[in-house]
């Protein structure tokens, strides 16, 4: 599991500069849409930007975030690979995951996807970009790594066990075939009848209880004869 939330803070990491340049990555779309002669049509799949990249993509700038993206999409695809054998989970878990390996197909459609709020890829896009040319395609990145990282807080908090505290646990506990040396039980004897003469003789503080037994003792008197 610890792999796991590693590989997907460096794929975050990534992310982070790719959406830094995101306006660099929707020229680099038309550029190549335009060499394609394929501007009608929405970028509705990551084969799609593969395609722009791998045969009408003549500027190095261009081809450099394309390439960044489509690299995200196989790093992201390739930690889907690695969640599968952490656990074999449950309808949840294994909903989330079925849920990116979908999302990541090459030829899966992405017009219709759209991320929301916290993230805004699609609020900087033009209204005619976000509704019929690039939301899907900015969408997709920031919708899977929020289902992975679901995944992996559903996982961590209801399928794996917590080992750190049983680690803990498992320290403190003495098995009852050990006996400690006879020396150290006459110390602790010693100790424990000196602190219960001391309690007999005082009134507890805290709770204000006189103990009983100091009830029944006798009255201190100066030495003498007495009648």
């Amino acid at each position: 599991m610890n792999e796991v939330v590693e590989t997907l803070r460096k794929i975050e990491e990534n992310y982070g500069l790719f959406k830094q340049q995101q306006f660099t990555f929707i020229r680099a779309l038309e550029r190549t849409r335009e060499e394609a002669h394929d501007l009608i049509r929405p970028v509705s799949s990551i084969v799609q930007v593969q395609c722009y990249k791998d045969h009408h993509c003549y500027n190095s700038t261009d081809r450099r975030i394309l390439n960044m993206f489509i690299s995200i999409c196989n790093d992201l695809r390739s930690l889907c690979q690695k969640l599968e054998t952490v656990h074999p989970g449950d309808s949840v878990s294994n909903g989330l995951l079925e849920k990116c390996k979908v999302l990541l197909n090459d030829s899966n459609d992405l017009t219709a996807i759209r991320a929301t709020y916290p993230h805004g890829v699609v609020n900087y896009l033009s209204l005619e970009e976000a509704r019929h040319r690039y939301g899907g395609v900015v969408s997709i990145i920031p919708i899977v790594i929020d289902s992975m990282r679901e995944w992996i807080t559903y996982t961590k908090r209801h399928l794996l066990p917590n080992v750190s505290r049983t680690g803990a646990t498992s320290k403190k506990e003495i098995p009852t075939s050990q006996t400690p040396p006879a020396g150290h039980v006459a110390a602790r004897t010693s100790i424990s009848n000196k602190n219960t003469v001391q309690l007999q003789d005082r009134q507890c503080k805290n709770c204000k209880y006189e103990d009983p037994r100091l009830k029944n003792k006798a009255p201190w008197r100066p030495p003498g004869k007495h009648p």
